[in-house]
């Protein structure tokens, strides 16, 4: 990928707030940026190294409620949630890295799946923290206007980009994908794995919960169904990853504009809306099978593809 592809990227959507869109234009604009986000995060801890977590509406969830609690039980603004997120979640990797993270194969993917439903399930009881199932309501909206929301998830992404393309393409990364090649061959050189699979847990939760903070902020109400929801959230950030490209740098943001479109395409058919899932996994189906690096790690094949078309 040529350097200034990522910088004319930022600059094209830098200009869409400056265009005429509706609302619910710049409302789609809002969740694929969001969901690059997350798909960002999963791609660090996934793509490059080598742990598939099905339980990151853990961290989304506890970001969410970091802001949600810090609004409704401490009276400030729910903006303040974002850094409280980072600290919270930060903690809670820590501490789920001790847990999981001895941990190989489907023993760790089961694991992080069953994190992801207890804090759903305690959230749903910790009635005078969380307010149970009723949820939190954002009463007092800080903006309107999407544009500004706009401005923040852009600001964030971009963050998030630069921050995972230093640390991917430091020493660190060269760690990360020694652990997702052969940890046992990692270990012999004597590379602490457990120490960097627990970094790569901390920032790719991190990152997740700073996405759930904004969620709060931007939709302005959360329950537990749906800021830990296993399909909704975990799932679909791994798909994301799996259909835009694994340990690509641009894959998690053309993973997310196709899974957000597609969604929204799907669920305005009347039959289908409540199917969309099926959808989403006969898609995946099909990129793993046809494409399993993804869109953007196969686009060579696609290239070529469409190359040898236009020659015959």
């Amino acid at each position: 990928m040529p350097r200034w592809t990522p910088l004319a990227v930022a600059a094209l959507l830098a200009l869409v707030p400056l265009l005429p869109l509706s609302s619910y234009l710049m409302h789609i604009f809002i969740l694929v940026i969001m969901w690059a986000i997350i798909g960002m995060a999963w791609n660090l801890l996934g793509g490059y190294t080598g742990l598939v977590s099905f339980g990151h509406a853990a961290f989304f969830g506890l970001g969410a409620y970091s802001a949600g609690v810090v609004y409704q039980r401490l009276g400030w603004s729910g903006w303040w949630g974002l850094p409280v997120a980072v600290v919270v979640v930060a903690l809670f990797s820590l501490v789920m890295g001790i847990v999981v993270l001895r941990l190989r194969g489907p023993y760790f993917n089961l694991s992080t799946l069953a994190i992801g439903e207890v804090l759903r399930v305690t959230a749903q009881n910790l009635d005078k923290l969380t307010q149970g199932d009723l949820g939190i309501l954002l009463k007092h909206r800080s903006w309107t206007d999407k544009q500004n929301f706009y401005w923040v998830i852009l600001l964030l992404a971009l963050g998030t980009f630069y921050a995972i393309k230093a640390l991917v393409g430091s020493r660190l990364g060269y760690y990360f994908v020694a652990i997702r090649e052969d940890q046992d061959a990692a270990e012999s050189l004597g590379i602490d794995t457990t120490l960097y699979k627990t970094i790569a847990l901390t920032v790719s939760g991190v990152l997740t919960g700073l996405a759930g903070a904004f969620y709060f902020n931007y939709m302005g109400y959360i329950d537990p169904k749906v800021v830990f929801d296993l399909p909704g959230i975990s799932i679909l950030a791994i798909m994301i990853v799996m259909v835009g490209g694994a340990a690509t740098q641009t894959g998690p943001l053309v993973g997310s504009l196709i899974m957000v479109l597609l969604a929204e395409w799907v669920r305005s058919i009347p039959k289908l809306g409540a199917a969309h899932m099926s959808v989403f996994g006969v898609l995946l189906i099909l990129i793993i099978i046809f494409l399993p690096n993804g869109l953007v790690g196969d686009f060579g094949k696609i290239r070529r593809l469409f190359a040898g078309k236009k020659a015959s």
